[in-house]
């Protein structure tokens, strides 16, 4: 599905935010998915968990970090802010949905969220 793990909702509030076509964004998003699911284990290592679900790890990496993303997934500023972007949604939507948008929130603050599809392979720790 384009777009996954980023819901549709998302992907439809961060497009009328970021200067991105609409129907450019999912494709986006698959992009940076091809580039961060086999890194899964990686960033299982590396970074604190945010949340795991059947589908879907968000892990809290340092600022910067899409930054290095963008160089790999050659996108321009404006696409790889969307792509951020939709990531900061989806993570904050799901702080809505747990009661925990305030700590979410926070961890914005000082570090950036990166969400990975798992296809219900998730390692629940948390």
């Amino acid at each position: 599905m384009a777009g996954e793990p980023i819901e549709g909702q998302v992907l439809v509030l961060t497009a009328a935010k970021a200067s991105v076509q609409p129907n450019r964004l999912p494709d986006l998003v698959d992009r940076a998915q091809a580039l961060l699911r086999p890194k899964l284990e990686d960033y299982r290592r590396e970074y604190e968990r945010l949340h795991a679900d059947d589908g879907l790890e968000v892990f809290a990496v340092e600022w910067g970090h899409w930054e290095e993303l963008g160089d790999e997934l050659e996108v321009t500023e404006r696409e790889l802010s969307a792509i951020r972007r939709a990531h900061e949604e989806q993570l904050l939507r799901i702080g809505r949905r747990t009661d925990r948008e305030a700590t979410f929130g926070t961890a914005l603050e000082i570090r950036e969220p990166v969400c990975i599809g798992t296809n219900g392979e998730s390692e629940r720790s948390d």
